[in-house]
Parts: structure tokens; sequence; C-alpha cells
């Protein structure tokens, strides 16, 4: 398996039968074209190895999105431990707007940036769980590890043959870049597969329900027509 910057800039000499003595392929180009590959591959899917964590304290409404984090990434959200519904951005400024002094525990994000209802029962520390976007390689060190490294190593295979169409483009061999692009893709398709075949084995709570009941006359939901001694 291919696992470091190294290893993957020594497949693509040996596929270009090239060496980085030559003007046309030094190592700095190399290393730009393995750099590019890079972040495209880790870019191409939601992959579980891009999934992250991070925390800030709870003073506020508004907060700016976790740096490098993917836009609107942000799946799951916690403040003092207590979790937080994720609400479309409108619907959730509409909620505040009309219900100002409600408690409801809710967020939402707009941009970079995201809101958490102020009014909320909890204090403390806010947990967002969502996506960040993969960090530049080390081009000076050889033995630098792609995310793949560690997880999928067959990815590192498709970034090698999208580092070689590049060359190709390079080189203006446009029949072979896209050959070189489509093994690459085709590669990182066969890992999502994996990846989705996992996903079968998550249990969800057997007391969790899909919908919440409504009364159709009532116009409302049936939790909020019938409360606990509300005839006492």
């Amino acid at each position: 398996m291919i696992r470091t910057l190294g290893e993957i800039k020594n497949e693509v000499l040996v596929r270009l039968n090239a060496t980085t003595t030559a003007a046309f392929y030094t190592d700095t180009i190399l290393g730009d074209f393995i750099n590019d590959a890079h972040r495209w591959a880790t870019s191409y899917k939601k992959w579980p190895f891009t999934e992250g964590k991070e925390t800030t304290t709870f003073v506020s409404e508004e907060y700016a999105y976790p740096e490098s984090w993917k836009s609107d990434s942000i799946r799951l959200l916690q403040v003092g431990g207590k979790w937080c519904q994720k609400m479309e951005f409108h619907d959730y400024q509409t909620y505040r707007e009309d219900n100002p002094a409600a408690d409801d525990r809710m967020f939402s994000d707009f941009g970079r940036r995201y809101f958490v209802n102020p009014n909320i029962d909890a204090s403390g520390t806010i947990t967002v769980w969502g996506q960040y976007n993969s960090s530049e390689l080390d081009k000076s060190v050889p033995g630098t590890t792609t995310f793949f490294s560690d997880a999928e190593e067959e990815g590192n295979k498709a970034i090698m043959y999208e580092a070689l169409s590049f060359s190709m483009l390079r080189e203006k061999k446009f029949k072979e870049a896209d050959y070189y692009h489509n093994k690459a893709v085709e590669i990182l398709e066969e890992i999502w597969v994996k990846v989705n075949a996992e996903q079968y084995g998550y249990q969800t709570r057997k007391d969790k329900n899909m919908f919440k009941r409504m009364d159709v006359l009532g116009g409302a939901l049936r939790d909020d027509l019938l409360k606990r001694d509300q005839f006492i």
C-alpha cells in the first residue's frame, strides 16, 4: 500500500518514466500536483475521517463557524450536555421573532455563522459535531501521511492517479488525463460503497418516533393539545 507523500511521488514518477531532475517535473511541481489531488480526494465525499468536534463557551446567540470547517456542516450541537434541535434558518428566525422569550433548545446556521437560542435552559460549553476541510500536506517531508493513510489506504492510490491526470494535462495528453481521473474516481467510489455498507450497522433508539402526532381537526400537534393536568 502507498502511505506517504514520498511513496505517492515515487509511484507518479515511475508511471511517468521521469525524474525530478528534469525541469518539466520538479519536486515543487509534483508536490503541488499531489497536494491538489489530496485536496480533491478528501473533498470528494463527506468521509468519516473528516468528521470533527469543536467546543466553545456559551455566551451569546451568534458564533463563527469553526475554522476550516465546511459550510453548513454542523449536524449536532449540545449546550451544557443538552441537545439542541437543528432548524431551517428562516424558521429559526421567525420563531425567535414570534417567541422572543421562549427557551426551546434549538439552533441554526447561515453562511459561516451558527445561531443558538440564547434563552435555552442550559449553560456552559457549546459542543458541535461536523465536517472539516483537509489541511495542506507538508510537501517538504516525504514521510508525511494523507488523510487516507490511517483510514482507507487505497485512497492514496486515487491521489496518485489524480496527480497523474494533472501531469497528463500539463503534457496536453487529454485522453490520458481523463483516463487517470476516471481511475481515481473509481477508487473513491469503491471506498464510498464500503463506507455506506458499514452505515447499515447503526441502530436507532427503540422509543424514537419518526413523526409527532398531529390533531388534524385542531390544527396542532397532539402533544400540544393534550397536556398533563390541563383540566385541574
